[in-house]
């Protein structure tokens, strides 16, 4: 008879992110938000960063009720120089953080016919060209250290062709494959990097952009037949931070209602 041996569950404290520093990039408002609250409740210092100087300021007042050691920084992370000036003041504030998430991302809806080179631009640069910076800003000292996890947020446009978001839609691909390639690339330097999909929430970023029929359409093609709320993000982005997922590198892990596993 072959032993086998009993697998133990996996304990409250590979799930912990005590003595963890976290950046939310993207943090002041919706998902991010949302994540930076979920990983401070699980023992990570926390920083965040954002575009809008009076988001950051009132995200970071928020944080620091329950650490005094939060803190916020004002970025334009569609503009590479200002990645480098934030990766800059983190280093020196914080040292090299153990996580770093990528949340930053606008969208606009329009036929795709009519796009200007404007708002393309506007869109990959805030979407994509400013998430690859900031994962290979923040991934440099990660890969001197020899340990860190990224995560970025891709979308269900990262899987499917997507009406009136085309842009918005090539950009999300973009990120899947950034993110597989950065996985493969730094695995055997301990630095993990892995993507959250996630399906229709009501964020800021939708909430007013969404037609009601398009709302009414979405509902339907989600088997749970509801939106997501955005604490149902936390615990994955928590397992993807965590020791708990120290073998995974290159995932996407979509938090969906079943909406990409869904036929017809």
């Amino acid at each position: 008879m072959v032993e086998t041996k009993s697998m133990s569950p996996t304990s409250g404290s590979q799930l912990s992110l005590h003595g963890r520093t976290a950046l939310i990039v993207g943090g002041s408002s919706g998902i991010g938000n949302a994540i930076a609250h979920g990983f401070q409740s699980s023992g990570a210092r926390v920083a965040i960063a954002a575009r809008t100087p009076a988001k950051v300021e009132e995200a970071t007042r928020r944080l620091q009720a329950f650490d005094s050691e939060a803190r916020g920084y004002v970025v334009d992370a569609s503009q590479p120089e200002e990645i480098d000036r934030l990766v800059e003041a983190v280093l020196t504030d914080l040292g090299p953080p153990d996580i770093v998430v990528v949340c930053q991302g606008i969208t606009i809806l329009k036929p795709a016919e009519a796009f200007t080179p404007a708002e393309y631009g506007e869109v990959m640069h805030t979407n994509l060209r400013s998430v690859f910076f900031t994962c290979t800003g923040f991934g440099r000292p990660m890969l001197e250290r020899g340990s860190g996890s990224i995560i970025t947020i891709a979308s269900l446009a990262a899987h499917r062709g997507w009406p009136l978001a085309s842009v918005y839609a090539a950009s999300k691909h973009g990120v899947v494959g950034l993110t597989k390639s950065l996985a493969a690339e730094w695995a055997d330097r301990n630095v993990r990097v892995n993507a959250i999909s996630p399906g229709f929430f009501m964020t800021d970023l939708n909430q007013s952009k969404m037609s009601p029929k398009r709302k009414e359409n979405a509902l339907l093609r989600t088997p749970m037949g509801r939106f997501g709320q955005l604490d149902e993000l936390v615990g994955a982005a928590i397992y993807l931070a965590s020791p708990a997922s120290g073998f995974v590198t290159g995932s996407v892990l979509n938090v969906d209602g079943g909406y990409l596993a869904s036929g017809i």
